[in-house]
């Protein structure tokens, strides 16, 4: 018995090995031609084009803009050094919305459809966003949102081809009006846009105010833009509120809290809170105005080393330190990128998954896209400086808390989004 299995042993040995080198030669031939049949397959139209559909010329154009454009560009060179992915070239184009949602959707289906773009960046303005994102969803494209703030985006309007990629209304109240209320200011006026934004800014931030033991007195709406306020801080002042609130953006943020100042308001016993502010801002307004400000972003260029480091390569290209929109515009584009390389294909349902199935941490955020499209990170609790305590230009804020991202984005319980399974 022992001959016979001995015998048996030395007869399949070479059948054995046959097989192994055939297997390991298989392997090896799937594993050095896959990316390349990707690539040669999947890849849409021999390129990959990023559109950066933002307001190049209205009240948001200062913390969006050609800067934003100039932040994609950015992250596709720091993407690659040539320019391509997969051996197909990149291209970034860009285009002024003005603001208005039918020229926004226009704009998306022409670029979709002609121009074949394969993803939409930026799209500061909820009703120009909201609109955007449905013409994705027709046509299987992407739509990354870093400029608009409406939580819509992933609540109730939300679809699977639409990332919210940097903050939203309610990681703005979590943040701000949560701390302001927990100070000892409980009743509050609200100066709201009246616009979709400006009403979910509104309505977030009064749950919050509500559910911390505060109270709304009273909200005036104002057209968009606007130029003289007034009326609105007259009858905020009235109201002896202790925070008057601003649920707006861009120049008209500016405009209120300037004319604040005027009115004697600043300085006085009420308090005025902007419940979304950019960095350009407070530049704009000079912290002599803005001093003593609290504010929630989601980046800060003086934040930590690698923050600095790519934020004064930004600076070098705009003369401006970034916003956490722009920030979030390179963020997104690179992010979009790596998913195309790692899957081989520009296929939106195939990014997206990848998007979602891996942590992102680019060096200016850090966190996981959530089945309803947010981009849960954390943000940053700030405090803007008195001008005796800015060390340089653009030093601007005091990180005066952390806002872990589970407490920063809409809980996936209370979540309207059809995507979140129940």
């Amino acid at each position: 018995m022992h001959s016979n299995r001995t015998a048996a042993n030395a007869a399949g040995k070479p059948a054995n090995r046959r097989r192994n080198v055939l297997a390991a030669s298989l392997a090896a031939l799937a594993v050095t031609s896959a990316p390349a049949v990707l690539a040669q397959q999947k890849i849409s139209d021999d390129v990959v084009k990023v559109g950066v559909l933002t307001d190049m010329s209205g009240i948001y154009s200062d913390f969006t803009g050609t800067a934003s454009a100039i932040a994609a560009q950015m992250a596709v060179e720091d993407f690659s050094k040539d320019a391509t992915v997969h051996g197909k070239k990149i291209e970034v184009v860009s285009a002024d919305h003005q603001n208005k949602a039918d020229i926004g959707a226009e704009r998306a289906r022409a670029w979709f459809d002609r121009d074949k773009v394969d993803v939409i960046v930026e799209l500061v303005n909820t009703s120009v966003a909201l609109a955007v994102m449905d013409v994705a969803a027709q046509k299987n494209k992407l739509a990354l949102v870093s400029g608009a703030a409406s939580l819509p985006i992933t609540n109730e309007r939300c679809n699977a081809n639409t990332v919210h990629w940097v903050y939203d209304s309610y990681g703005l109240a979590s943040g701000t009006a949560k701390a302001v209320v927990g100070s000892g200011k409980k009743n509050w006026f609200f100066i709201a846009a009246d616009y979709a934004a400006g009403a979910a800014m509104t309505n977030d931030a009064s749950r919050v105010v509500t559910a911390n033991g505060g109270k709304v007195v009273g909200v005036a709406k104002h057209p968009f833009p606007t130029a003289d306020f007034s009326s609105f801080l007259l009858t905020a002042q009235s109201s002896k509120a202790d925070v008057i609130a601003l649920a707006n953006g861009g120049q008209d943020t500016i405009t209120a809290i300037k004319q604040a100042a005027e009115f004697g308001i600043t300085g006085s016993k009420q308090t005025i809170v902007p419940i979304v502010l950019f960095i350009n801002d407070v530049h704009a307004l000079g912290l002599k105005t803005a001093q003593g400000l609290t504010l929630t972003e989601g980046f800060y260029w003086n934040r930590d080393a690698k923050t600095r480091a790519w934020a004064r390569r930004f600076f070098e290209k705009t003369k401006k330190m970034p916003s956490m929109a722009q920030a979030g515009v390179y963020s997104s584009t690179l992010n979009f990128l790596k998913a195309v390389e790692k899957t081989g294909t520009d296929d939106a349902a195939t990014v997206m998954k990848y998007l979602k199935s891996n942590e992102i941490d680019d060096g200016l955020f850090k966190g996981k896209i959530r089945a309803d499209g947010k981009f849960a990170h954390d943000m940053l609790l700030l405090e803007v400086k008195k001008p005796a305590e800015s060390t340089e230009p653009w030093d601007y804020y005091h990180v005066r808390g952390i806002i872990p991202a589970e407490d920063a984005a809409l809980p996936l319980s209370e979540s309207r989004c059809s995507l979140v399974k129940r």
